[in-house]
């Protein structure tokens, strides 16, 4: 379903795990800080809102959502890190590199993924226009951010 047919914060929780003991790592891109930073305090509040210690989020920075990629990597190469959470925008600008970015890290992301058996999620944000982003980071269609955040909860269930 499209996003603009739903809301990014609207979620079940009824069947969520303990996640009291679990450990996430956040990957935040610094490219479009705005967004990202909105992304990233979505993520770590709904984590914290189900039982997540603080003390057991780790962010951390990646130049741009390229670099998401090798950032999931190192932290899902650590044994105690349960789930990946990566985080970024990609806005389509006049040339095509946004189509380049988006196949990279989603290629990327589930390679790392598989190659770690651990879940690394997708959250990364990708929009025509800055105004389209801003509406997926805490605005009129919530945040991708508290998607990404359950889509890691929902995954450590299986």
């Amino acid at each position: 379903m499209a996003t603009s047919l739903q809301h990014l914060s609207t979620y079940d929780a009824s069947n969520f795990i303990d996640i009291t003991d679990k450990r996430f790592g956040l990957v935040v891109a610094d490219w479009n800080r705005e967004i990202t930073d909105a992304l990233s305090a979505g993520a770590y509040d709904t984590l914290v809102k189900h039982g997540a210690l603080a003390e057991n989020i780790f962010r951390n920075s990646v130049p741009g959502s390229f670099e998401l990629t090798l950032g999931a990597q190192f932290l899902a190469q650590h044994e105690e890190i349960d789930a990946v959470i990566c985080l970024g925008v990609v806005i389509q600008g006049e040339t095509k590199h946004d189509d380049y970015i988006n196949h990279a890290v989603a290629q990327g992301l589930t390679t790392v993924g598989l190659k770690y058996n651990k879940p690394v999620i997708f959250g990364l944000v990708t929009t025509n226009t800055l105004e389209q982003a801003q509406d997926r980071a805490g605005g009129k269609l919530g945040n991708k951010g508290v998607e990404a955040a359950v889509a890691a909860i929902q995954m450590l269930s299986f």
